[in-house]
């Protein structure tokens, strides 16, 4: 008889947020011929809506894990001959969680290993097209071109926080970089630049701790300015961590005008690179009209699938570009691993819960009752 583990599915819960967290026993999964079985230790805790690349719901902001990666498989040279039990035991729908810290459990015995990772390494999984949903006590992959080792100096319940958001936020800051450069260095060429941050939550802290920490080792740093464009009390708050930033809240209860005047007079002028994490029509075109003549806004995948239809045309007419911004590469979560395991990067603020606490956790996430990321723990290997 197959041994059993359990299972969490967390679907999208109703107005009452009852009944939205199921457990199930299901058989241990088998180890792939090439790949590996994974024991989770901890999975950011969120739900899905749909299998669709919708915005999901957590604790760092509503975009901050993403579903459905560009990564594909055989991006990576990966085996894809793995039958459909190794990439997922149910529907995607039900069974997120793409950010997957824990150790190897076992390994396929055609597996070519990389990175040293052998039997009780400890990883962090990248969420490449079709990883494997990470509510279960034990997943199985295809290859360990996926695996990331982590060092014994992070804790896994910090490293379950970097494939998703924070690697994210790393690319877009990557991106603003070289963004910025061609500003400072360009034909047109600016001796200030102003690079805006919008959001709140763990999303744009993430961003600003990572901008801070690249920004810091550029030549002309003292040329790059800093804002936050804070969407709620608490990211105003965490924002003023750093005195060198200046911040600006939107709040609602204001006119646009006014919102966006009082924005560009705290960034000392029109913004030449602004980083959306907003999930909405109004706040990027808010953004767009922040922004000094040939700037960009820079938007994740997801908000950027939806709203660049709708906003390509006013942009040209603006003199202003809209950059779609995808999740990072496996090259950047190996060198985020190592950045925040020396101490190099701090990471924001988060919160672990045991697993069978989810429903209550969800209902916390759902009234903003949590303060930074959640964070499901499923094994205890620190």
């Amino acid at each position: 008889m197959s041994k059993l583990c359990r299972q969490v599915s967390i679907e999208s819960p109703g107005p009452t947020l009852k009944e939205c967290v199921f457990s199930f026993d299901v058989p241990v999964p088998d180890v792939p011929l090439y790949g590996a079985r994974i024991r989770v230790a901890y999975a950011g805790a969120c739900y899905r809506v749909s299998r669709t690349r919708s915005a999901s719901v957590c604790s760092t902001s509503s975009v901050s894990s993403i579903g459905s990666l560009t990564g594909e498989m055989e991006s990576f040279g990966m085996h894809n001959s793995a039958p459909a039990q190794y990439i997922g035991l149910r529907d995607g729908a039900l069974f997120p969680g793409y950010e997957v810290a824990g150790i190897v459990d076992a390994i396929g015995s055609a597996a070519e290993c990389t990175d040293g990772i052998t039997v009780g390494t400890r990883i962090v999984l990248y969420p490449y097209e079709g990883v494997p949903h990470g509510y279960a006590d034990y997943i199985v992959v295809p290859d360990f071109k996926c695996l990331v080792p982590v060092p014994a100096e992070l804790p896994l319940s910090i490293a379950a926080m970097l494939p998703t958001g924070a690697l994210l936020a790393t690319n877009t800051v990557c991106t603003a970089t070289e963004c910025l450069n061609s500003i400072l260095e360009g034909t047109n060429r600016k001796d200030r630049v102003t690079m805006l941050i919008v959001g709140t939550g763990g999303l744009a802290l993430w961003a600003l701790r990572i901008a801070t920490h690249y920004f810091g080792q550029l030549p002309y740093h003292d040329r790059i300015h800093i804002s936050v464009a804070s969407l709620k009390d608490e990211g105003f708050v965490l924002a003023k961590e750093n005195e060198e930033i200046k911040v600006v809240q939107w709040s609602e209860d204001l006119y646009e005008r006014q919102l966006i005047e009082r924005t560009i007079d705290a960034c000392g002028g029109p913004v030449d690179v602004v980083l959306n994490f907003g999930t909405t029509s109004r706040s990027l075109h808010r953004s767009l009209q922040c922004l000094a003549p040939g700037g960009m806004v820079l938007v994740t995948e997801d908000i950027g699938e939806k709203l660049l239809p709708k906003f390509a045309k006013k942009a040209e007419d603006m003199n202003v570009n809209i950059v779609v911004v995808p999740n990072g590469t496996i090259e950047q979560l190996k060198e985020l691993v190592e950045l925040v395991a020396n101490g190099e990067i701090e990471p924001p603020p988060h919160s672990v819960f045991p697993v069978e606490e989810a429903q209550e956790v969800v209902r916390k996430l759902c009234n903003s009752e949590i303060n930074g990321r959640a964070i499901l723990k499923f094994y205890n290997v620190d």
